[in-house]
């Protein structure tokens, strides 16, 4: 039996099914074991990349730097064993079996993921982070949240429904469907714009190890880079006492990081997937820990990696030639994003605009947890630096007065934890009427729904009385010193297809 490989597939399913877990049950009320934001704290790339472009010791950087120690012992474990993102590339590349490259096509194709983590370092030691982009913890946190869970929510829901009324409402089904209802199906069903989006950017990202196994893995993924980085030097290595040159261990290699003949392997590029100890027929290959001193005839030398390859040269000119660009970018998408931030509305006491999109990683943690689904993802609305940061869409929700969940759950601190007091005084924005839309200043009409929502005590929207025409309605106006922007008046405006009543964002409460 390849106790190896079942252990080794029996931890990748188990991460990604606590993974999942974690994401499911972050909701309303909070009722995990362990917190969502706990899962990006063991990512070095997120935690490290964003101290870096912040400036600032972020919370539970300790544990992301103790991932880094486990893999000087262990190797780049993570990403065989642990990654929910490399679980499901490996699932989706499980139908290709043999990966014959020479040692020169797997050192360039294992080399671009180091030079896109150079371009992510370059960018923070500018202020501007992107590794949200790249980073796999954070992609497959957003596929499942935004993707997975609704749908695979809707789905069940549904088809239950179905079989309870097939079967004439049967009792214990109906006690089975009232169970869920309160666990598993308890997650709101939520809409998210720009889900294919997202949706497509992962099933890209997934399939491509159809054409070759572990594709992003070996080139692209730069968390992977700096796992590979680490593992180099790592305790556990691979060692062939006999070798009868057949070259079946290479060429099942899905990251390619076993070399020709017998001249060593890449241990960085090794995520310990332990094929090779079942493939080899002589069964002489092991893993064995090479503690300082050992013989090289014990546990030969690997030859150089892709990381080793990068030249000085190539990395000066790297740094030189993304540089000039990124500093370009930054300001653009920056001055663009001040300018079109005040168009949209951040949760609450979110940092102000050049601070948010930095510190933001896209999980959509804020965005799945929201309870009234106002909570959206932007695209272009403040420009391209902003694409799938949180914002409000109070057609779709509102701020919940009393709610204080998308700050809980935000691994960055993009969204800070403040308490339901705070809260509850924290300005997103001001409401506007539209005098020319409200049906009581426009048609002389009853409505009070605006001011009967507004959660303040005191009322921030207080009705006064002007007779027109005979008519004496009350007519809704706001009082700008009680209006936190929460924006359920303009959810439930009753006029269409414009509210109106609007919020707009007050950018300078920001800090």
């Amino acid at each position: 039996m390849k106790k190896l490989v079942i252990l080794r597939v029996l931890s990748q399913s188990l991460f990604s099914l606590l993974f999942i877990y974690i994401l499911w049950s972050t909701t309303y009320p909070l009722k995990g074991i362990i917190s969502p934001e706990a899962i990006f704290k063991f990512d070095p790339l997120i935690m490290i990349i964003t101290s870096i472009s912040e400036r600032v010791i972020i919370g539970g950087l300790i544990f992301s730097l103790a991932m880094l120690a486990l893999t000087l012992v262990l190797g780049r474990f993570f990403c065989g064993w642990v990654c929910p993102l490399g679980a499901a590339i490996d699932l989706a590349g499980a139908v290709r079996k043999e990966a014959r490259s020479s040692d020169a096509f797997n050192r360039r194709l294992a080399m671009p993921k180091f030079f896109i983590l150079g371009a992510i370092v370059a960018a923070a030691l500018l202020a501007f982070q992107f590794a949200w982009i790249f980073d796999p913890l954070v992609i497959g946190a957003r596929f499942v949240s935004l993707n997975m869970i609704p749908t695979g929510t809707f789905l069940l829901d549904r088809a239950l429904m179905l079989l309870i009324r097939a079967s004439g409402f049967n009792a214990t089904l109906y006690d089975v469907y009232r169970s869920l209802k309160v666990s598993l199906l308890g997650v709101n069903v939520h809409y998210f714009s720009h889900a294919f989006a997202i949706l497509a950017f992962f099933v890209a990202l997934v399939c491509s190890a159809l054409t070759l196994r572990r594709f992003w893995c070996r080139a692209l993924c730069p968390l992977g880079a700096v796992y590979a980085l680490t593992a180099r030097r790592a305790l556990l290595r691979r060692r062939t006492t006999v070798c009868v040159k057949c070259t079946i261990c290479k060429s099942r290699c899905r990251m390619g990081a076993i070399h020709d003949g017998n001249s060593g392997y890449s241990p960085g590029e090794c995520v310990l997937c332990m094929d090779c100890l079942y493939d080899c027929p002589p069964k002489s290959t092991k893993f064995t820990f090479a503690y300082p001193g050992r013989s090289r005839a014990t546990c030969p030398a690997a030859a150089p990696d892709a990381a080793q390859k990068i030249s000085r040269k190539n990395f000066l000119l790297l740094l030189s030639a993304s540089v000039p660009f990124l500093y370009g970018f930054s300001v653009k998408e920056r001055s663009r994003a001040r300018i079109l931030g005040g168009g949209i509305i951040r949760p609450p006491a979110a940092l102000s605009e050049e601070k948010f999109l930095d510190r933001c990683i896209r999980c959509g943690n804020c965005m799945k947890v929201c309870i009234t689904n106002g909570l959206q993802p932007a695209l272009l609305q403040s420009g391209l630096a902003a694409l799938w940061t949180p914002h409000m869409v109070n057609e779709i929700g509102y701020c919940e007065y009393q709610c204080t969940l998308c700050g809980n759950v935000c691994p960055t601190g993009a969204i800070p934890p403040i308490s339901r007091e705070r809260k509850m005084k924290t300005r997103l924005g001001l409401a506007q009427i539209d005098r020319s839309l409200c049906i009581p200043w426009a048609e002389s009409k009853e409505c009070l729904v605006c001011q009967e929502h507004c959660p303040v005590s005191d009322k921030a929207i207080k009705l006064i009385r002007d007779t027109v025409g005979g008519k004496t309605p009350a007519k809704p106006v706001i009082d700008a010193s009680l209006c936190v922007g929460c924006g359920i008046c303009q959810n439930k405006c009753p006029v269409r297809p414009a509210r109106a009543i609007r919020v707009y964002p007050i950018v300078e409460d920001r800090s």
